[in-house]
This record gives C-alpha cells, sequence and structure tokens, in this order.
C-alpha cells in the first residue's frame, strides 16, 4: 500500500483537547506510516467547510482519506463530495445519519467514532450526586451547533439529583468562554441570590477559565466562597484535567480519551484489508477520580463540617 495522507481537520487550536486529537493523529500517522496534515477551523463551521472544500477540489491537495472533528453539523454535502472524489471520510464526535447510504455506493472508507457523550454527561451527574445533594449547579455547557454538547445536558439531567437545580451558561470549549461565561454571570445583580454548590463544565478548558474568573473577584470574602465550591469538568487528559485535579484545582473531571489516532489507525486496517470499518465505533468514558472515591471525599468533608 502507497502511503497515506491524511488531512485532519480540528475545531480550535484553543483546547487542550483539540491539541491532544492532533498529536494521537501524528502518533497514529508514525505507527501507520502515514503522512498526516492537521488543520484547525477556529471555532469557525464555514471556515472549516471551506478548508475541506479547497482539499477535495484542487487534485494537487487531494489525500486519500479525511478525518473530520465538525465545528457544527455532520457536513453531508462536504461527505458526499470528498466520497465521490475517491476520498475516504471518517467523522468523528458527531452523531451523523449519513454513512449508512454512502457507504452504500462507495468502495472508500467510511466511517464514525464517538465518545460517548450522554454517558460523559451521565458520570456528570453522578459526580454531581456525589458532591451534594441538594441546591443549585452553575453548568457550563458548549455551543448548541453540535450534538456533543446537548447529549451531554441531557445525560447530566439523567443522574443528577431531582433536588439539585440547573443554571445553565454558554461557552465554546474554550478557557476563554469559561472565564467569559462567569465573569458576565457575577456581574449581574441575581448571582448573588443563587446559591450555587457546584459549578459543572461541559469540559475542563472551560472550567479552569470559570475558576480564573472566581479568582479575580476582589472582595476577599466572596471570592473565597466561591472559589470553595467544587469544579468539575470533562476530558481528563493527564497534562490538564486531571492534573487540575490532583493540584486541587478541579474536584473532578470525565475521563474521554483522545480518539483522532484511533480512527486513523482504524482506517488505515480497513484500506489495508480492503473492507470497511465498523459504521459507528462509540469510546467509552470514565470518572477521575472514581465515583467512590468522590463520594467518599464528600461525605467525609460533609461529617467534619457537621461535627465542628
Amino acid at each position: 500500500m502507497k502511503n497515506l495522507n491524511v488531512l485532519v481537520s480540528l475545531i480550535t487550536e484553543d483546547n487542550d483537547y483539540q491539541l491532544e486529537q492532533a498529536v494521537s493523529a501524528q502518533t497514529a500517522g508514525l505507527k501507520v506510516g502515514a503522512s498526516v496534515e492537521i488543520i484547525y477551523a477556529g471555532n469557525d463551521a464555514v471556515r472549516q467547510t471551506q478548508q475541506i472544500l479547497t482539499y477535495v477540489q484542487d487534485p494537487a491537495k487531494r489525500p486519500d482519506a479525511i478525518l473530520v472533528e465538525p465545528v457544527g453539523t455532520g457536513m453531508p454535502q462536504i461527505a458526499k463530495a470528498a466520497v465521490s472524489a475517491g476520498i475516504a471520510w471518517g467523522v468523528i464526535n458527531t452523531e451523523v445519519d449519513y454513512i449508512s447510504d454512502l457507504r452504500q455506493h462507495s468502495m472508500v472508507p467510511i466511517f464514525g467514532l464517538l465518545s460517548d457523550h450522554t454517558q460523559i454527561g451521565r458520570i456528570q451527574g453522578q459526580q454531581i450526586s456525589s458532591i451534594i445533594e441538594q441546591g443549585c449547579v452553575l453548568h457550563i455547557e458548549g455551543p448548541s451547533v453540535r450534538d456533543v454538547a446537548r447529549m451531554r445536558t441531557q445525560g447530566m439531567r439523567e443522574t443528577k439529583p431531582p433536588t439539585v437545580d440547573v443554571k445553565t451558561l454558554k461557552g465554546d470549549w474554550t478557557q476563554k468562554s469559561g472565564y467569559n461565561a462567569v465573569k458576565s454571570w457575577l456581574s449581574l445583580s441575581t448571582s448573588k441570590q443563587l446559591h450555587i454548590g457546584l459549578i459543572a463544565c461541559q469540559n475542563d478548558d472551560m472550567a479552569i477559565g470559570a475558576r480564573r474568573a472566581l479568582e479575580e473577584i476582589s472582595n476577599p470574602q466572596e471570592r473565597d466562597n466561591l472559589l470553595s465550591l467544587p469544579i468539575i469538568g470533562c476530558d481528563g487528559l493527564p497534562r490538564s484535567g486531571q492534573a487540575w485535579v490532583k493540584q486541587k484545582r478541579l474536584a473532578a473531571t470525565v475521563v474521554s480519551p483522545p480518539i483522532m489516532g484511533s480512527a486513523l489507525e482504524l482506517l488505515a486496517s480497513s484500506l489495508q484489508k480492503g473492507s470497511q470499518p465498523p459504521e459507528r465505533t462509540i469510546v467509552a468514558p470514565s470518572s477521575f477520580p472514581t465515583l467512590k472515591e468522590l463520594t467518599d471525599l464528600y461525605k467525609r468533608a460533609s461529617g467534619a463540617s457537621a461535627s465542628s
């Protein structure tokens, strides 16, 4: 098999998970002998579409395969154009309904690979339940243009305690957006009336951005009170989310490992065998720390508080 040229299209450079997606793709490329080019869409769905079309339409730039984590929708028309040009297509971390149809009329690999985002949300809801039994959660959600945010929210609401209310703010997966969301919320007079017991964010970057906004509060008592709140996130990369939990900057995270490298290995294996990979592969997440460890920690803390 000739050297495989793969274009990897990612959402943004301003997000640790996306950067780790790039690293995992490059590592897998070395492993399978593929040439990997990484491009970033700057959190802009239109820009991402235009970037990919440039590669599809120019024979001199045309790759053997495109692996894309969409900013917005699953890009069915772009997928169709790519496959029609003989380009293999893998869509990452986004539910799409067109793969089955495309596979019926093409010989190139076409597949989806995604983390179980509903289960990520369920685990976060269980983490909330391990930490607080009632009150209000300040919830920073990803952009609504992607089903990732919707699925994580749905899962979280399934497992959080029914006695816990949720106040939702919007972010875009970056630290800056988490910071701005909490900064704006703090400026509202109603923020003082909401008795927040925990801050839950749909990724670790937004969680650490939220913490940074709390650290900048000028009133020492208010700052200390809010910084004592547990903050939880998702993604759980060893050098960011897991490290922040160990440093006690976050209370917990949900580990959802980078999967772009797995997608590339799946692609290479399919091309070598001359077969289609599974139509849809889902990767399971896990809690960090474990739910038992988290429950034990906060039960001890509440017991110590009650006895003092």
